[in-house]
């Protein structure tokens, strides 16, 4: 870890950290001594967000820094500083911004992050001492959870296929004392889970849906369904190299799905939550599912495959009737489902699909607030003519390349009766470019303004 708790004070060794905003760093700084605020100025240090100042001592060592964050509630506030600072102990000053002990814990977490399954650290991060308080073990559960759902995309479907995707998920069921159950193989079959043996059934590493509970009986059933697509190769309508680099990936819905899950059970929501994660590697081989094929799915809808790469929304659509039958208060799925989504709103932005507008706009808010965003799309019930299929039910590819989310959207929004609360996010999982506290590679996204959420739904009155 690279926050270390105290109850008492922090070692004497540890360097001071001065955190200031623009505003508040121009008031502050008048009442510097002299020398600092020369070597401030020379430094061209205005207090901006992710710059820092190293102040020498009168010993010529490290003696203070200074860091400009945006706000005090930034859960990235302090994140460019771990790997750029020197290595060794710190603490906050107490002149200065005051940062939330949630803020600053999440953010210096978050700024320490590396995955380094393969390759050695070049360095270890410096470490922050904190007062130990309930909202900094806040931050830190979420930092948790934020860095197990990177490691879970970041690694290579060589060791991160739908077996050890179970395994990642028993483990999570471990720590939080949660029941956990597999359907591997065939056995999908005999269960009725038709679509999701469908898919995977050309992978020499077979198909499975994992499955968590966890709760007390009598608690309100949250159903949290991820997609665990281990790697995509397109199918017979097989991706482009381009396409295929990063599909490692494909499993970022699960991944996020039991970074979700384990907050939930870490903070102890009363809800009785149950996971679902149909878990394939959509491959090539002489049994592999063929453009033109149809299907019964679990609900017995017939559904004809226009794209064999539109894998995720047909091992969805099993996994999605499976919880609409215990009639949950909430489902969320959470997928990297379609290109067309990031065309439309980019890496950073999950598209979201509700059912309810109040409660999309909700949610739009708090990820604004949280600077954990998604945004609000329409599952638009006019363009549900472009999914029928002349031979089966519905097709798992629209009539035109136009409006790919929502016609992904509307393919699963077939499987969740009008009745069912439901929440459909079509995310990316990805960092594209690095920021800080968020390097390139396998990201969490909305869990925490789901968390968030739900702290509301569950727990109001």
């Amino acid at each position: 870890m690279t926050v270390q708790t105290f109850k008492k004070s922090a070692p004497a060794a540890a360097v001071p950290v001065t955190v200031v905003d623009r505003a508040g760093f121009a008031a502050l700084a008048k009442a510097l001594p002299a020398a600092t605020r020369h070597w401030l100025a020379v430094n061209k240090f205005t207090g901006g967000p992710n710059s820092h100042c190293l102040v020498p001592g009168s010993d010529g060592k490290l003696g203070q820094v200074f860091a400009g964050v945006a706000h005090a509630t930034d859960p990235f506030a302090l994140a460019a500083l771990p790997m750029a600072l020197p290595e060794g102990d710190y603490r906050l000053a107490d002149e200065g911004l005051t940062l939330s002990p949630e803020a600053a814990a999440l953010s210096w977490e978050l700024g320490g992050y590396q995955f380094d399954l393969y390759k050695p650290r070049r360095r270890a991060p410096a470490v922050l001492h904190l007062p130990s308080s309930p909202e900094l073990e806040r931050g830190l559960a979420q930092a948790t959870a934020i860095a197990a759902t990177r490691d879970l995309v970041n690694t290579p479907a060589e060791h991160m296929g739908p077996a050890e995707l179970a395994k990642a998920a028993e483990m999570v069921a471990k720590q939080h004392g949660a029941k956990f159950s597999e359907i591997v193989g065939d056995a999908l079959l005999k269960k009725n889970f038709p679509a999701i043996h469908a898919v995977g059934r050309a992978s020499t590493r077979a198909p499975r849906l994992i499955e968590l509970s966890w709760g007390k009986a009598k608690a309100p059933l949250l159903s949290i369904v991820g997609k665990g697509v281990c790697f995509d190769t397109g199918g017979l309508d097989i991706k482009p190299a381009d396409g295929m680099r990063q599909m490692k990936k494909d499993m970022g819905g699960a991944a996020n799905a039991l970074g979700l899950a384990a907050l939930v059970m870490a903070f102890k929501l009363p809800v009785r939550l149950q996971v679902l994660i149909p878990a394939v590697e959509n491959s090539i081989a002489g049994n592999a599912y063929r453009p033109g094929d149809i299907f019964k799915t679990r609900n017995g809808t017939q559904i004809e495959i226009g794209n064999t790469d539109a894998e995720g929304r047909v091992i969805l659509c099993d996994a999605l009737s499976y919880a609409v039958e215990s009639k949950p208060e909430l489902i969320i799925d959470l997928a990297t489902l379609t290109g067309a989504a990031r065309v439309a709103l980019g890496p950073q932005l999950p598209a979201l699909f509700a059912r309810h507008m109040d409660e999309a706009r909700d949610l739009v808010d708090l990820g604004l607030k949280l600077d954990d965003p998604l945004w609000h799309m329409p599952i638009w019930q006019p363009y549900k003519s472009g999914i029928e299929s002349t031979l089966g039910d519905i097709v798992n590819t629209g009539k035109s390349p136009l409006a790919g989310a929502i016609n992904a959207a509307l393919f699963l929004d077939h499987f969740v009766p009008a009745d069912q609360d439901w929440l459909h996010v079509d995310l990316f999982a990805w960092n594209a470019e690095p920021r800080p506290g968020r390097p390139v590679g396998g990201e969490a996204q909305t869990i925490r303004t789901l968390l968030g959420y739900l702290e509301q739904r569950f727990t109001r009155g």
